[in-house]
C-alpha cells in the first residue's frame, strides 16, 4: 500500500556528498579549458543546464561574497545562438542574468544567417532547431573560438552518451564518433590543427536529478517556465504542444489550459512541457525520482523523427 509522500520527509534522506564530487570534477574541467585553450567561450541559453555550468564557472573563476553573489569577470565570453523562436521568458531571463553578472554576451542570430543565405527554410514555421548548427559554426569562425563549453549530459540521449568530455571537432565543425580521443586518468588530448575546435562538457557525468539537486542546493535562478504554471496547450502525438504564434493549433485540434512545466527549454517549435504541479526545485527533485523517460524523450519533437536524429545533427556540428 502506497503511503502519501511528503517532500520534506524525503529530501533529508538524500545523500548530497556526490554533488561535491561532481562539482569538483566540473570545476577542474573548466579550469583545464581556461588554462589550455586560447579563445574559449561558454554556451549560455538560459536553460537549466547552462545555468548550472554558469554557476560552476563563477565558482571556478570568481570571488564568492556570500548569498550567491560572485565578484569578478569570467575569462571567456558567453555565447547564445538565438533562433528567433526562443521563448520570450527565456530571452528576458538570459539578458537579466548577464546584466547582473557583468560578463560579456555574444548573441549569434539565426535570422542573420537567413539574410546571408546560409540558412534557407522550407516553411516559415518549420523548426529552426536543426538550423542552429550553421549559425553556431559561423559564430565560431567569426570569433575564432577554439573551444566552446556546453551543458550537454550523457543521460539526455544515446548520441550524447557516446561523446567524450572533450569532444574534438574537425575543420568543418563535424563530430566523428569513431575518432574520439581516449580520456584516461583525467588526462585530455587537446591538440588541434588550424580550423579545428573542441566542445567541452563539464557536467557530462551528471544526471537530470543531479542537476535539480544542485539547483536546489545552490539556489540557482532559472526561468519561470521550469516551474508549474498554467499554459494553453494542444495534445498532439502524445505531447503537449504549447500554443504560440509559431505553433498554432491545426484544424480540428482543441486548445486547453493545463498546469505544466518544462523539463528542458529550446526552440518553441520543438519543445513541449509536461503536466506537473511541481512549483519548486525541491518538488521537482521528488518528481524526477519517479520518471522513467529522459527529458528529451518526453518533451522534444525533433528527437522523435528517428533513433539517429541527434547523432546525425551532432555529426554536422550541432551542440
Amino acid at each position: 500500500m502506497n503511503a502519501p509522500l511528503n517532500v520534506d520527509q524525503l529530501l533529508p534522506e538524500l545523500d548530497y556528498r556526490h554533488l561535491d564530487a561532481l562539482e569538483e570534477e566540473a570545476i577542474f574541467i573548466l579550469r583545464e579549458v581556461a588554462g589550455t585553450f586560447e579563445r574559449p567561450g561558454l554556451l549560455f541559453s538560459g536553460g537549466k543546464d547552462s545555468c548550472v555550468v554558469l554557476r560552476l564557472a563563477e565558482k571556478a573563476f570568481k570571488m564568492h561574497r556570500g548569498n550567491g553573489i560572485y565578484e569578478g569577470r569570467l575569462p571567456f565570453p558567453l555565447l547564445h545562438v538565438d533562433t528567433g523562436h526562443n521563448f520570450p521568458e527565456v530571452i528576458q531571463f538570459r539578458d537579466q542574468r548577464v546584466a547582473e553578472m557583468g560578463d560579456r554576451l555574444i548573441v549569434a542570430h539565426l535570422e542573420d544567417s537567413m539574410r546571408r543565405g546560409t540558412v534557407r527554410l522550407a516553411d516559415p514555421l518549420e523548426s529552426r532547431n536543426g538550423h542552429q548548427t550553421v549559425t553556431l559554426l559561423e559564430a565560431i569562425d567569426e570569433h575564432r573560438f577554439d573551444v566552446l563549453i556546453g551543458g550537454a549530459r550523457r543521460d539526455e540521449e544515446k548520441a550524447r552518451a557516446k561523446e567524450r568530455i572533450f569532444s574534438h571537432r574537425d575543420g568543418f565543425g563535424q563530430w566523428q564518433p569513431k575518432e574520439q580521443r581516449p580520456e584516461l586518468w583525467s588526462l585530455f588530448n587537446t591538440r588541434i590543427k588550424p580550423g579545428e575546435h573542441f566542445r567541452a562538457f563539464p557536467i557530462s557525468n551528471w544526471t537530470e536529478l543531479d542537476v535539480w539537486l544542485y539547483i536546489a542546493r545552490e539556489n540557482i535562478p532559472l526561468p519561470g517556465l521550469y516551474y508549474a504554471h498554467d499554459r494553453q496547450v494542444i495534445r498532439r502525438k502524445g505531447l503537449l504542444v504549447p500554443l504560440t504564434d509559431v505553433t498554432p493549433a491545426h484544424e480540428g485540434e482543441s486548445i486547453e489550459t493545463a498546469e505544466v512545466r518544462f523539463r528542458t527549454v529550446g526552440d518553441m517549435t520543438c519543445t513541449c512541457p509536461v503536466e506537473s504541479p511541481a512549483a519548486s526545485a525541491a518538488e521537482i527533485v521528488a518528481e524526477t525520482l519517479t520518471v522513467t523517460i529522459s527529458e528529451r524523450g518526453a518533451t522534444r519533437m525533433d528527437d522523435r523523427t528517428s533513433d539517429e536524429s541527434m547523432e546525425r545533427r551532432k555529426k554536422e556540428g550541432y551542440f
